[in-house]
């Protein structure tokens, strides 16, 4: 999408590599699956899965074949895992582009075995998230074992997903257990153990001697839900250019439902971002940065427009930092009593991405 309207989400690429750098000081084996679904988590699946390759990646991870294949055009040869639900009629979609998948069900393990086409396959064991996974234990094993002597299919990989890595130690440690409970009864132990999202990459991964991969999700775009990593730094900023200023007199009303009423002659920036750009409604009680300095966003947001309070040093043509800069993306997550996942997650499509790279950029 081109730049024409004066609203975009700054990607720092330098800052995403500072990150993959932070989390492979703190392991023993330096492999990471960079999980780049759901569009990076808003920054541009494209363009990172480009950037990483281009940094020696040769692993990544996604959740919709959907996903998958968009980045199989881009590149044959790197390995690209599927991580979510997959459907029979799916399979020979699949196998002919290269797309590793995951077994996560007695359902699908049925139509796997019955296909005739090769399939590359990781085995997900669900110790106590209770998403997507097996869980019997001896139903685990078995088809272990079936795999191992297929003669079309190879187990590439086994892993599992902690729910708590960040907050509970304790359910993080049984879900641990349980999964290695598994892994020492097996006799013949696929190429790829990955066990660690970011949380756990950070704080237990150097532990662990078994596992030959993490996979790296929030924490490769600088944002965690973990109160101690300062390394880290937010590849994301959005931005917006005031188009117009409104001189507001006292006791007007402002926007829809007039819900805004001036208390005394205010100067009013509009900026051309609203909640179809994922800045949603909620935001309405919140602040944006201009010239470093925050002021108030006033009245309801519009689908494509917000109105901010500011005095007369703000100027049409100045640029507005929505997050990035003195208000991060944690701060907006807090406004929204959500979490910074999906503050860039639902930054939609309209917002044009802009990519930095050669060089650190403050």
């Amino acid at each position: 999408m081109s730049n024409y309207r004066p609203t975009w989400a700054e990607i720092n690429l330098d800052y995403m590599w500072h990150n993959v750098l932070v989390v492979k000081s703190k392991l023993k084996q330096q492999n990471i699956i960079p999980v780049i679904k759901a569009n990076a988590y808003g920054h541009g699946a494209k363009e990172v899965f480009q950037f990483l390759i281009r940094k020696g990646i040769d692993t990544f991870a996604v959740s919709l074949l959907e996903e998958a294949l968009e980045l199989r055009i881009i590149n044959q040869d790197v390995k690209i895992i599927m991580m979510g639900a997959i459907l029979n009629d799916q399979l020979e979609i699949a196998s002919k582009h290269n797309i590793d998948i995951t077994l996560y069900s007695s359902h699908i393990i049925r139509d796997i075995l019955a296909s005739t086409h090769p399939l590359n396959i990781h085995l997900k064991i669900d110790t106590g998230m209770h998403r997507y996974g097996l869980t019997d234990e001896h139903e685990i094993l078995n088809v272990i074992h079936v795999l191992n002597n297929h003669p079309k299919h190879k187990l590439i990989g086994l892993y599992t997903h902690f729910a708590t890595a960040n907050e509970n130690e304790t359910y993080y440690l049984l879900q641990l257990d349980r999964f290695k409970n598994i892994l020492t009864q097996i006799k013949q132990q696929p190429k790829m153990i990955h066990i660690s999202n970011s949380s756990s990459a950070l704080k237990y991964e150097k532990n662990y001697a078994f596992t030959t991969h993490i996979r790296y999700g929030i924490s490769l775009y600088g944002l965690t839900l973990d109160e101690k990593v300062d390394d880290l730094k937010p590849v994301m900023s959005l931005k917006s250019k005031v188009v117009q200023i409104k001189q507001l007199k006292k006791d007007e009303y402002l926007g829809y439902g007039a819900s805004y009423q001036a208390k005394k002659d205010e100067r009013i920036a509009i900026l051309p971002i609203g909640y179809a750009d994922g800045f949603i409604r909620k935001n309405k009680k919140g602040y944006v940065e201009i010239n470093k300095k925050l002021y108030k966003i006033v009245g309801i947001i519009c689908m494509d427009a917000c109105f901010i309070k500011v005095d007369e040093t703000i100027h049409e043509g100045d640029t507005a930092i929505l997050f990035g800069g003195l208000i991060s993306t944690d701060d907006v997550a807090k406004r929204l009593n959500t979490i910074n996942y999906e503050v860039t997650c639902q930054i939609s499509s309209r917002v044009p991405r802009i990519y930095i790279e050669g060089g650190f950029y403050d």
